[in-house]
């Protein structure tokens, strides 16, 4: 259950954590729904493992509070962990077990007696589609299994929140679809997921609401649409028939739509954010094709679409400084060094 008075299955406010010199949070608010996916996106060294290792008692504050179904995560630890699971970014059963022996170890730790363990194993292998599997050692499954019994592992009692963290990381298209389709169906039965992602179509696809994280600090947040009309009610996107246009094209573009054209990776696209109301938008998209017409230049494609949250976490996180960079990836590592403590 959320916490009665507020409905919410996180509460942090002000959260700090330091590691020597460099702030890995820096004042981080959070209000997470209960019962939804809550994305927290942002680059390596953000802060986000750091903010999931503080809310699921693995890591304390330097500063600030939280709290999990209403119980705060420094005096009452221990309730926190009762309610709460966690998957981190790297696989946590025993490569040398099989599948159905890592479950079955699990859910004795956890208090099952053999045969309700073994009952729950086969069915969490059944619902992740690893049956086939049940008897291999898990160093012999690819990565997408590996994921899912990581997952299934952190669900062997049902927990009224779970932290996945980055857990879709190096997996090839397929086997992401796949621990989509899982966290989905935890979802489905009511557990709220935290999840941490460095991929914005994940984010996009899961989340309800989502949180952009820099430099340990939420630079933004809400709805995937929310975010996506913060900067601007659409995106323009052009693809000419001639890469030899593309300069020209480039010139149209921006006198008619009255912003910045960007060029793509692909030499013969363009793109621009437009801004106003819908109406405004369409107009102002109408009228630069017109002009590119008028100047000659042939066109395959042009759309008008909402912006992406690729361009919404550019918008939002622009270019990060080198020194910067430095400082979040030191506070990252001195977060693995205290994870290995």
């Amino acid at each position: 259950m959320s916490d009665r008075s507020t409905g919410h299955a996180i509460e942090a406010e002000g959260l700090v954590k330091t590691f020597g010199k460099t702030r890995a949070l820096d004042g981080i608010d959070l209000r997470v729904p209960a019962g939804s996916v809550y994305g927290l996106l942002g680059p390596n060294g953000a802060g986000k493992t750091t903010a999931v290792r503080v809310l699921a008692t693995l890591t304390r504050p330097d500063g600030g509070s939280a709290r999990v179904f209403g119980h705060d995560v420094l005096r009452e630890a221990n309730a926190v962990r009762s309610k709460v699971s966690m998957t981190g970014q790297y696989a946590s059963v025993d490569e040398d077990l099989t599948g159905l022996e890592n479950l079955v170890l699990l859910a004795r730790l956890l208090g099952h007696r053999k045969p309700a363990a073994r009952a729950r194993a086969e069915e969490l292998l059944a619902a992740f589609g690893l049956t086939d599997a049940t008897d291999r050692q898990v160093k012999k499954y690819s990565g997408g299994m590996r994921r899912r019994i990581d997952i299934a592992a952190s669900i062997l009692n049902t927990p009224e929140l779970l932290f996945l963290d980055e857990p879709t990381t190096g997996l090839d298209p397929r086997s992401r679809s796949q621990v989509w389709e899982i966290i989905r169906s935890v979802v489905g039965h009511g557990t709220t997921v935290l999840l941490t992602t460095q991929y914005l179509d994940e984010a996009d696809r899961l989340a309800s609401r989502i949180a952009v994280v820099d430099h340990g600090k939420v630079i933004a947040e809400g709805t995937p649409g929310e975010l996506k009309s913060s900067i601007g009610s659409g995106t323009v996107h052009v693809r000419l028939r001639d890469a030899g246009a593309r300069p020209k094209a480039l010139s149209v573009l921006s006198l008619a739509l009255g912003t910045a054209v960007e060029p793509d990776a692909d030499p013969v696209s363009l793109t621009a954010r437009v801004d106003g109301s819908d109406f405004e938008a369409s107009t102002q998209a109408a009228r630069a094709l017109s002009e590119l017409a008028a100047a000659g230049i042939v066109v395959d494609d042009f759309s008008l679409g909402q912006p992406s949250l690729d361009e919404v976490f550019l918008a939002l996180t622009d270019a990060v400084p080198a020194a910067s960079a430095a400082s979040a990836a030191s506070a990252s590592a001195s977060a693995e060094m205290e994870t290995a403590r």
